[in-house]
């Protein structure tokens, strides 16, 4: 029986809180280059798709890169495969920095989808190991705010950058990755992300059992939409939308923002939530909202609003989607890890929920640059949130992982 006491109780093991502050820093650094990114991608004299196709290109080597980098997880340990990783970034985006043509930014970038899904599948890999699990939503929802707090502050500053060049938000990018290397390095002994004494004796959770849950199936749908929406299109297409609205540098950073700052204050009571009510409520909760701001986003351009109005439209319901952000992700990482369990080795399985997360933020950026350059910013927007809708249908059959997946007996913290 689930408690609204018991995740208050427990304590977070000091290795999630050494992740969580190398996670905000890597999220002032992504932050600061996602304003940035597609104008600097239309610098090369290309078109709202073609700026697009960079942040796909991002997302497309994380999606076609994830079996490797789950499979080097379990070889060498999630330490040196998480340093590695932001090293990797961290070298790409000096190089995007000094991109010479569109041609050589696409694959600086692109190769930074390479680094970026190491740490990432590292990190992940290890919340699901370490969270206890009646407290998996408050550790989410942690390992979260981080990223959004940073996120909230990146904008900002990248906005800021933006004066003095679009080039040189990437090179502080690329000094914040190096930054997170060392806490890691620093914080954390050689043992510490490395698979237990006892990880060969764990079993290993194929994708076929996994696919035999209907949670993780609906899991794979909301990721697909989630990444479509805040991993595709709010990083690629909204900052080019803030722009139409009113083309000055420090909007499309203020827009990001205060989306983020929707979701990290959604996300102080959202963990929380998910170990109580539950992981399904929140995402179906979360999905509708997201959904429903996005669709009428486009609507800020419109030719019958003046800029003001447009500007308080356009950061009103990015604040909104943000709010709605906040509500899904919590509860979807805490829903994967009731089906994985700590007990067990689900680097496959994890590794397929990013590809399909990834792979909605390569097509939906791609998909709706294309829709907005030939229908307009108000057709783009009203598809991303008809997407959402899809995404939520398959948690609206799906059992509640909290109960479905509980521990038989009481779970401690793990050291």
């Amino acid at each position: 029986m689930v408690t609204t006491a018991a995740p208050a109780r427990i304590q977070i093991p000091r290795e999630i809180w050494i992740l969580v502050g190398s996670a905000f820093v890597i999220a002032i650094g992504y932050g600061l280059v996602a304003p940035v990114l597609p104008a600097y991608a239309r610098s090369f004299d290309v078109g709202v798709a073609a700026a697009s196709v960079i942040v796909s290109a991002f997302a497309f080597f994380r999606l076609v890169f994830a079996p490797v980098g789950g499979e080097l997880v379990s070889r060498l340990g999630e330490r040196p495969v998480y340093l590695t990783g932001l090293v990797i970034v961290a070298v790409s985006s000096f190089a995007t920095a000094f991109a010479q043509s569109y041609a050589q930014l696409l694959v600086f970038r692109g190769l930074g989808g390479i680094g970026s899904t190491m740490f990432t599948i590292s990190a992940m890999a290890l919340l699901v190991r370490l969270a206890p699990p009646s407290a998996r939503g408050r550790v989410s929802s942690t390992y979260g705010s981080a990223f959004l707090i940073g996120g909230m502050i990146g904008p900002v500053l990248g906005g800021l950058l933006a004066g003095w060049g679009l080039r040189a938000p990437f090179i502080v990018y690329g000094v914040a990755l190096l930054i997170a290397a060392v806490v890691v390095a620093v914080g954390l002994g050689g043992a510490r992300l490395r698979p237990a004494d006892d990880g060969h004796g764990r079993d290993v959770m194929t994708l076929s059992q996994a696919w035999g849950s209907p949670v993780y199936r609906a899991a794979l749908a909301s990721g697909v939409a989630n990444g479509w929406t805040n991993f595709g299109v709010r990083m690629a297409v909204l900052p080019l939308l803030a722009t139409a609205v009113l083309d000055r540098p420090w909007v499309a950073g203020a827009t990001l923002g205060i989306g983020a700052v929707g979701t990290a204050a959604t996300l102080q009571v959202s963990g929380r939530l998910a170990d109580r009510v539950g992981r399904r409520p929140l995402v179906i909760v979360g999905l509708l909202v997201m959904g429903a701001a996005m669709a009428l986003l486009g609507l800020a351009q419109h030719r019958s609003l003046s800029v003001g109005a447009g500007l308080v439209l356009l950061f009103g319901l990015s604040a909104i989607s943000g709010v709605g952000a906040g509500l899904v992700n919590p509860a979807q990482q805490a829903a994967l890890a009731d089906v994985v369990g700590h007990e067990r080795n689900g680097g496959r399985v994890l590794s397929t929920f990013q590809m399909a997360q990834d792979g909605g933020a390569i097509v939906g950026p791609i998909l709706i640059g294309l829709v907005a350059d030939v229908l307009g910013f108000g057709v783009a927007f009203l598809m991303t949130g008809v997407v959402c809708l899809v995404g939520l249908v398959p948690w609206l059959t799906a059992p509640e992982p909290l109960t479905l997946h509980a521990p038989s007996t009481p779970t401690e913290p793990m050291s």
